[in-house]
């Protein structure tokens, strides 16, 4: 089986270099053959914006009959209501789709999506507490960029995201065991999907 996946972030200049390793990293494990593409018409520029409506459907859209799985994939932020409001998208989008074989998802990363990245190190300092990286409500703040700072990533363009989300990639099953809320849910949401 071979599927065309559109992973459409809140903001593709940031996201990109996380989303595309690691949704590559997450359809190989579920043992499907994808052609990942981000998408960065039109941008986004934040999560209030990839939460509207008009813009999803603006999407679904551009890209109609060229892609078999949409992705939404923003961060959470500490909103309890982000769920809901990617729920509601995705009836929206489902009833647009109609009896297509064409699925739309949306997840949040269960605070922001670097910590994606950080769940796929095997380096990270000692002394962090998983739970608590899990649990902040900044953790790009937090973990991500004393992180990239103690790897001497900073100085790079994308801060490191790039590098270090292809290096996540690698350990998927650490990230999923260490996610399991946001991107294993997410893992076990498409595997249903694509059985349907």
């Amino acid at each position: 089986m071979s599927v065309n996946v559109l992973v459409i972030p809140e903001d593709f200049r940031k996201d990109e270099a996380i989303l595309l390793p690691l949704v590559r990293s997450l359809m190989k494990a579920i043992g499907v053959r994808a052609r990942v593409t981000v998408c960065k018409d039109p941008l986004l520029g934040g999560v209030s914006e990839a939460m509207k409506w008009e813009h999803v459907d603006q999407i679904v859209d551009k890209y109609w009959g060229m892609v078999q799985l949409y992705l939404l994939l923003v961060d959470r932020d500490g909103e309890a209501g982000r769920v809901a409001g990617l729920g509601r998208l995705e009836r929206l989008a489902s009833e647009k789709l109609g009896e297509h074989t064409w699925t739309f998802l949306g997840e949040n990363a269960w605070q922001e999506v670097d910590v994606w990245i950080l769940a796929g190190m095997r380096d990270l300092p000692r002394e962090w507490s998983w739970a608590e990286v899990r649990q902040d409500r900044d953790p790009k703040e937090a973990y991500y960029e004393p992180y990239v700072e103690q790897r001497g990533l900073s100085g790079l363009p994308d801060q490191g995201r790039r590098r270090l989300a292809l290096e996540a990639a690698k350990n998927f099953r650490r990230i999923r065991q260490l996610c399991p809320e946001d991107l294993g849910r997410l893992e076990e949401r498409i595997r249903a999907a694509l059985e349907a």
